[in-house]
């Protein structure tokens, strides 16, 4: 690999014990040739997340999403089962789709070159005229489509582990909330202007709950109930116990998988590189992330009930609070977010020691550094 001095600085960064450790250097969130690495050796070739698969319930329901400036569209067949597809039409390349919905067949906006919803080609005007056109050589190209407990995971890359092998210690952690069985109710997209990472570690920390979310969740949370455990391989995470102030954050009372304090924790999983999970036995949401530039961040945000609650008018109405709340939430990371970028980018920027409670994103920048410099992670 092609000695890139923002690597160099991460791997520096994170080869001290955890005892010792700063923050990711400024540098990994404004060099663009740190971005094009991430982009080549992360997410071409790790999973992403498109979202849940309840979100795509019916045949022809689908949703667009883009990797590595791979553009692609994750649809349910006619067998029922999930498929994802290069999005992009075989004849002068225009995108086919946009957004989320359902579609009987695909109809390329451009010429009008039209897809059955297996990806094969029904239909192109005026082409009988060229001899060497052959319909039933015309098939868009597919992308690797797995489901992991609900979720939409997609690789451009042939060889990476199933998703089951590679994410066995997560299922195996949080096998007691049944999370394949949660609902999305919602599925939103935005773009905010920081850097990925910056959001993703937002989301790894809780630090800082009590400052930066003082207006809304700031003091429902207490720091010295946080656990903050090493990483795995394929994730890190950290939990916070929830009191009955929100009642759908806790077991229902017919949930009888769950016991103990179990019944109120609640995990924030971040599934590398940028599947990020807020899991409670009642609810969950979710922000899954790709970059669109070293200061943009293309965000899918999504969320729903257990269903436990899921068929219950109260709990429905409780979740719209919830979501409300999320929203004005989301405001004020944008807002923290935004801000951490600006002050990335000064020329006098530089990374402080972390604290204990932001060991998970030191466990992020390992994983990073491991992916884009060579770096050699230990458990």
């Amino acid at each position: 690999m092609t000695v890139i001095p923002s690597v160099q600085e991460l791997v520096d960064t994170v080869s001290v014990p955890f005892q010792e450790a700063r923050a990711m250097p400024p540098s990994v969130y404004t060099c663009e040739k740190f971005l094009a690495r991430e982009l080549a050796e992360i997410f071409a070739k790790d999973w992403v997340s498109a979202g849940r698969a309840s979100a795509i319930g019916k045949p022809g329901d689908y949703v667009t999403f883009e990797i590595a400036g791979q553009p692609v569209f994750v649809m349910r067949g006619a067998d029922g089962k999930l498929a994802a597809y290069s999005n992009v039409c075989l004849h002068r390349m225009s995108t086919l789709l946009e957004g989320s919905g359902n579609r009987k067949l695909i109809v390329c906006p451009y010429h009008a070159w039209t897809y059955n919803i297996d990806g094969t080609l029904r239909g192109a005007p005026a082409m009988t005229h060229n001899e060497g056109f052959d319909r039933g050589c015309y098939r868009l190209p597919q992308i690797r489509c797995e489901e992991w407990l609900g979720w939409v995971m997609l690789t451009l890359n042939k060889d990476a582990p199933p998703v089951s092998e590679s994410l066995a210690e997560a299922e195996a952690l949080i096998a007691d909330y049944g999370m394949e069985t949660y609902v999305e109710s919602f599925r939103e997209t935005h773009l905010w202007d920081t850097n990925w990472k910056i959001l993703a570690e937002n989301f790894m920390e809780s630090y800082h709950l009590p400052v930066c979310h003082a207006a809304t969740i700031g003091g429902l949370s207490k720091l010295d109930e946080m656990i903050c455990p090493p990483g795995r391989p394929g994730f890190n995470y950290h939990t916070i116990l929830k009191d009955d102030r929100l009642k759908i954050a806790l077991a229902h009372p017919d949930n009888t998988r769950m016991v103990g304090e179990r019944r109120r924790t609640t995990f924030l999983l971040a599934i590398y590189p940028s599947l990020l999970i807020t899991l409670t036995p009642g609810y969950f949401w979710y922000l899954s992330l790709h970059p669109r530039g070293v200061g943009q961040v293309s965000i899918v945000f999504g969320g729903g009930l257990s269903p436990d609650f899921a068929n219950s008018p109260e709990a429905q109405a409780h979740f719209a609070q919830l979501k409300s709340l999320l929203d004005e939430v989301n405001v004020e990371d944008r807002g923290c977010t935004e801000k951490v970028y600006r002050g990335a980018c000064a020329e006098r920027a530089k990374a402080g020691h972390l604290s204990h409670l932001e060991r998970p994103n030191f466990d992020f920048a390992q994983y990073i550094a491991s992916r884009v410099g060579g770096f050699e992670r230990s458990f």
